[in-house]
């Protein structure tokens, strides 16, 4: 099966709101076999979505679309629907009652016309439900293809998705499998990896496709395989991985999505019962927030000094201010008296300290911009390793970030195994 995705709505295509919802319900569709074409965003003009409908009609077995069905008069979609379908407007008794019963025993306050058209939908339409808000989901056939209309409200739109949508594409329609197994990788670059497994992906099976998701300082590698017996597929894609892991094995942190660096090392860090904390210049706490992005990260991670400044470096950090005059904030030996601070002040395990000159200018220190010094406190030792990440200053922090976690997580497995 394919399908496309429809997100309706000026406040996208102005960048007033990032689209979450088309990258949610792929994922989604995914999962249950369907294969997804394309990803539209359109704007709220009648004329833009029929041409859009009209495109797309017989071309995909599923037409998702999401936004314009609120309670004002620049939302459409409804109506829209009605001119495509040649339909009408009905009020449903249902909808009305939840909606009645939403605004006047939930929210407290009297319904008002606006709401109560929320229940007015095509006579022709299967309605999908909407527990979390006033506007329900439609489901229309036309010829070879089911428009689908979705809330743009996030998890309003998640909810009739995965408990309307899914299980009824599920009763209804023979899907293949699709399995992605991903491969996380840090250290080495995207051209360097394609050219130690080279060989390995020039003799992959037909039915497996490998991709290449990179990003500063780290690449994933996604296996997706297709067909008609599950079994199969999961046998050939775990084949596949033992063969990868002995070609890249030293690079290789997680075989999951979901297994990033950072959940490593948390698993780690608890197992063995150790603990971290973190001292950031010019990564300006970011290493602390993808720490703490993982639940249960408090077992482990004591905290964070984000010492930005020169000031802070030396009173609450307790740098030298002589080191600093000596060799400037962008040192090494700056980095390596954070590290030993924060892990003393913090008693932890392990410490992780930056400080680097992320650009634009290079401020009070004769390093080049783009350079970024790490510090790792062990609880045996103390080093440094300098690195010039070039510009632009995104990508530098990035990157500094990514290898602080690649040195952290190689320097707790070779004392841990």
């Amino acid at each position: 099966m394919k399908a496309a995705i429809v997100t309706i709505g000026d406040e996208i295509l102005i960048g007033q709101i990032v689209d979450t919802n088309s990258g949610f319900i792929a994922k989604t569709l995914d999962k249950i076999g369907i294969e997804i074409t394309e990803m539209l965003s359109i704007s709220d003009h009648k004329t833009h979505i029929l041409e859009t409908f009209a495109s797309l009609q017989n071309k995909v077995d599923l037409v998702l679309i999401t936004g314009g069905l609120g309670p004002t008069k620049d939302d459409i979609t409804k109506k829209t629907f009605c001119d495509y379908f040649e339909d009408e407007l009905i009020v449903n008794q249902e909808i009305l009652e939840h909606v009645t019963q939403l605004i006047e025993g939930f929210y407290k306050r009297p319904i008002n016309q606006m709401n109560k058209d929320q229940a007015l939908v095509p006579s022709k339409c299967i309605i999908l439900k909407n527990p979390n808000g006033t506007a329900p989901g439609m489901w229309m056939q036309k010829e070879h293809t089911v428009f689908i209309s979705l809330p743009g409200v996030p998890y309003e739109m998640k909810d009739i998705l995965e408990n309307e949508i899914v299980p009824k594409i599920v009763r209804e329609y023979n899907r293949p499998f699709i399995i992605h197994q991903t491969v996380l990788t840090y250290g080495q670059g995207e051209s360097m990896v394609a050219e130690r497994i080279e060989d390995w992906e020039n003799n992959l099976p037909d039915f497996i496709k490998l991709a290449y998701l990179p990003s500063p300082g780290r690449v994933r590698l996604r296996l997706s395989a297709r067909g008609n017996s599950e079994e199969v597929l999961k046998n050939a894609l775990s084949d596949q991985i033992k063969q990868l892991t002995e070609l890249i094995g030293d690079i290789i942190v997680g075989y999951d999505d979901n297994d990033t660096i950072e959940v490593v090392l948390g698993r780690v860090l608890t197992q063995n019962k150790l603990t971290l904390a973190t001292a950031e210049s010019c990564t300006g706490g970011k290493i602390a927030q993808r720490i703490t992005s993982v639940a249960g990260a408090s077992a482990y991670f004591k905290g964070s000094i984000v010492c930005y400044s020169e000031e802070v470096k030396t009173a609450i950090l307790k740098v030298s201010k002589q080191t600093i005059a000596d060799y400037s904030v962008v040192s090494e030996q700056v980095a390596k008296e954070m590290a030993l601070n924060v892990q003393q002040l913090m008693n932890v395990d392990y410490a992780i300290a930056v400080t680097g000159n992320a650009g634009p200018t290079k401020d009070a220190t004769d390093e080049e911009v783009g350079t970024v010094f790490i510090a790792l406190a062990s609880p045996e030792m103390v080093f440094v390793e300098k690195f010039n990440f070039g510009q632009p200053r995104e990508k530098v922090i990035d990157r500094a970030v990514n290898k602080s976690f690649e040195i952290l997580q190689k320097e707790i497995l070779k004392n841990v195994q």
